[in-house]
């Protein structure tokens, strides 16, 4: 059975990439002017919204977000998730409509067209690298001050398979902490099943998302980082365990 699926898996990975490129093409000179400075960058983000919904209702993927609270228009968050599928970063623009500033791993910025905008619009960092992961500290502030939001995949890649969700790195509830910034947890349930990495998966289908009530950081230390970490991690988990372990696929 799962032979007759690979042809229709395989057309589906090319249609995915030709919905990735189509808005850009279309697009091009709006998204060149509003990378052309840092203080244009909510303008990139409005067009990001649009690519992104555009390649999930190409995908055949109906999307539904919940809110136990509303980020503020007007503030500055630490947006977290769970990290399983390519259709990640599509969901999270579309989840929040917050301007916020993904930061990233460097080697996606060799994707081709992908990555002409994503190293330009997102802080780029080397896990390998302490110079740059300090770097990132700088860009972020940075970005901060212009009123913007971070959002950071706390993995620190996408686990294997039959990892639910793997130990959180301890970055993104640093800087939420020096810039005392809430955190807001976010849990993608369906990304995996729906287009995860691995290549011969995935299907048109439902895709959810719950915003969670915001962790405040608020006259927290770094010495605090590793408890606000376990929180954030573990308030996803739980939400994964509660909703995915207990229902068949």
């Amino acid at each position: 059975m799962a032979i007759i699926k690979y042809p229709f898996w395989l057309l589906y990975r090319v249609w995915f990439y030709i919905l990735v490129a189509i808005p850009i093409i279309v697009l091009f000179p709006l998204l060149i002017i509003s990378i052309l400075r840092e203080q244009w960058y909510p303008y990139f983000f409005r067009l990001a919204r649009i690519w992104s919904k555009f390649i999930l209702i190409g995908m055949g993927f109906g999307y539904s977000i919940k809110k136990a609270e509303v980020p503020d228009r007007n503030k500055s968050y630490m947006f977290v998730a769970n990290h399983t599928s390519m259709a990640d970063i599509m969901m999270m623009f579309v989840a929040v409509k917050n301007p916020f500033v993904f930061v990233g791993k460097q080697e996606l910025s060799k994707i081709p067209l992908f990555g002409f905008f994503y190293k330009r619009t997102c802080i780029l960092v080397d896990r390998g690298s302490a110079k740059s992961r300090q770097a990132v500290f700088l860009r972020a502030q940075r970005r901060l001050k212009q009123g913007l939001s971070i959002c950071i995949f706390p993995e620190g890649g996408v686990p294997e398979e039959d990892i639910l969700l793997d130990e959180f790195k301890d970055g993104a509830f640093r800087l939420a902490i020096n810039h005392q910034i809430p955190i807001v947890p976010i849990t993608f349930y369906d990304n995996k099943k729906r287009f995860s990495y691995t290549f011969f998966s995935g299907s048109p289908g439902r895709m959810r998302a719950k915003i969670h009530k915001f962790i405040p950081t608020d006259g927290l230390t770094i010495a605090e980082t590793k408890p606000l970490n376990k929180k954030a991690r573990t308030l996803i988990l739980d939400e994964l365990n509660t909703n995915l372990i207990k229902k068949p696929n």
